[in-house]
């Protein structure tokens, strides 16, 4: 069947967006061709609100095929975080019928070269910034976002995530030309001259593990990375977290259907309940690269027994802020108090333990004692999450009951600076709604009664709306604690509020020798748990909380090979 979509057509259509796109990840700059305003969808093909919601209702209830082979079983069973049950089944997987079939394509992918590529992946992006409202309501209803941010982060921020992959992937392909002729003289003798030509070559098959949380935003950047460098992709979804990537899979398969390459280039491998097939597909021989976003003890698993594979892993770790001084007091509690509160915390960027000398701390509104500190920001977080229906929209749902019973079990470990409460989602009588909570914890280094059990709370990743605030004796102490922490465990950020230039040095200096990413003084908009695609790194690579970064060079370079072919002249 001839191409719906030429190479020629798409080129003309995305290189304008590609060129932004790398310039954009050259300067830093802001830079979004995804709008993230509900009101800026409806126009030129792309489904406004409601028929977003349309759309996402007609899914339900039915039976996604996606027309790939070897499917030899349906299977489902996701209930929303808001208590509906999608009643959504996707194809089984025969796996030996369905990774040859991947592989199959990957010849005429890879010698459709990195532009070509590129501009694929791009028109998929587009297809699926369209369908924005849609996957909003269906990122929703898996990970438990509140509605706005499912559509902006499940929505434009995962897209500008999946096109940064690419921008970054097409980058470090054409850094090697196609051709060359190479001549070196010989003195009295004719010079040796040959003709060489370098490829671009996949690795094989990519496989994403996705995650519950962010099946969409943690999911795109490996997806695209491994695409648009030649590689086919196996999608393994959270068995929570299905439909967004199974939406996202369907849209790949018909574009590159469309623009003339198999379709099975993308494919989705959804699980029945228990069966666990991530160490299975891990460990196949077929699957080259491995994305993977999730708990430590199994990311620690695909890092020791993926062998055949490069592994990329983002996983658990402990988020730092240092509390030394501010001359913005309300600015500081403001912003931290949003920051824990988003998503009732269940990022992997959310601030964990607050590090606070218990002398107190200097501010513009005087000085603060430890206790006060803690005490202003319990109201701090009350007041931004006492209007149930603000409280609703910041909040989101728990995600599953393993976070439900953390945060529960939370306000046994220590002095109780804020207690959580429960909050009822009228829309949604069946969300588990919980504010966060914050206790007091003494992060002494000499030895006091029960000191040993503090640090093994606070020096463990607790993930949802759990936060520590640990008394230091000094700022040299809550450095020091800092830099045990991120060597040790990990994080993927840190965040530090001083007005001492020593101090802000010293926390700076820690966050370059352990690879942490540090923010400094947010009082404003901007929030310690956010990061901007094109300009900002999400993690780093370099400590135990991610060995890879979102994104950078490396994340793509090392899933593409380059062969040489080389003749005399």
């Amino acid at each position: 069947m001839a191409a719906e979509l030429t190479a020629h057509d798409l080129i003309a259509r995305h290189r304008p967006t590609l060129d932004q796109a790398l310039e954009a990840i050259r300067t830093r700059a802001y830079w979004s061709p995804h709008p993230e305003h509900p009101k800026a969808y409806g126009e030129r093909g792309s489904l406004d609100a409601a028929a977003g919601k349309a759309a996402f209702d007609a899914v339900l209830g039915t039976r996604v095929d996606l027309g790939q082979p070897g499917t030899d079983d349906w299977v489902g069973g996701e209930v929303s975080p808001y208590g509906v049950e999608l009643g959504v089944t996707y194809p089984h997987a025969d796996l030996d019928v369905l990774l040859p079939a991947m592989k199959a394509g990957q010849r005429a992918w890879r010698d459709a070269g990195a532009e070509t590529r590129a501009v694929v992946c791009l028109e998929i992006l587009k297809r699926i910034s369209d369908r924005t409202h849609e996957f909003a309501h269906a990122v929703m209803h898996t990970s438990g976002q509140a509605f706005m941010m499912a559509l902006q982060a499940g929505g434009p921020h995962a897209q500008d995530r999946g096109l940064e992959a690419v921008a970054y992937a097409y980058v470090e392909q054409v850094r090697t030309p196609d051709t060359a002729e190479w001549t070196k003289p010989q003195g009295k003798r004719d010079p040796l001259a040959l003709t060489k030509r370098f490829t671009p070559v996949p690795r094989g098959i990519g496989l994403v593990i996705g995650c519950n949380t962010f099946p969409t935003w943690n999911g795109y950047p490996g997806l695209f990375a491994s695409l648009a460098t030649g590689n086919a992709v196996l999608v393994k979804p959270h068995p929570r977290a299905v439909l967004p990537l199974a939406l996202t899979v369907r849209v790949a398969r018909e574009v590159l259907t469309e623009a003339g390459f198999d379709p099975n280039l993308v494919a989705l491998a959804a699980e029945r309940p228990g069966e666990g097939i991530a160490k299975t597909l891990a460990t196949r021989p077929e699957i080259r690269i491995i994305d993977y976003t999730g708990s430590t003890s199994f990311g620690d698993w695909l890092e020791a027994n993926a062998r055949q594979a490069q592994v990329y892993t983002e996983k658990a770790g402990v988020n730092t802020v240092v509390v030394e001084s501010t001359d913005d007091y309300k600015g500081m509690l403001s912003n931290l108090a949003f920051s824990l509160s988003l998503y009732s915390g269940q990022m992997c960027t959310t601030p964990q333990n607050l590090l606070i000398p218990r002398d107190g701390v200097r501010t513009d509104e005087g000085h603060k004692t430890f206790d006060v500190v803690t005490a202003d920001l319990a109201r701090a977080v009350d007041g931004l999450l006492g209007d149930d229906a603000r409280a609703n929209a910041l909040l989101g749902a728990i995600v599953n009951p393993d976070v439900k019973a953390r945060l529960e079990a939370a306000a046994g470990l220590g002095e109780v600076a804020l207690a959580s409460r429960e909050i009822t989602n009228p829309e949604f009588p069946g969300a588990v709604v919980r504010t966060p909570v914050i206790v007091k914890m003494d992060g002494a280094r000499k030895f006091w009664e029960g000191a040993a059990d503090d640090e093994a709370a606070y020096m463990s990743e607790c993930f949802g709306p759990v936060s520590f605030a640990v008394a230091v004796d000094s700022v040299a102490d809550a450095v020091e604690l800092l830099r045990r922490t991120v060597r040790e465990k990990g994080a993927m950020t840190v965040g530090a509020y001083t007005t001492d230039p020593e101090a802000e040095r010293a926390v700076e200096e820690v966050c370059l020798e352990e690879a942490a990413q540090l923010s400094l003084n947010l009082t404003g908009g901007v929030y310690v748990n956010q990061t901007a695609a094109f300009s900002d790194f999400h993690g780093s690579g370099g400590n135990p909380a991610a060995n890879a970064a979102l994104t950078d060079g490396a994340f793509v370079a090392n899933r593409f090979r380059v062969v040489e072919v080389r003749r005399d002249s």
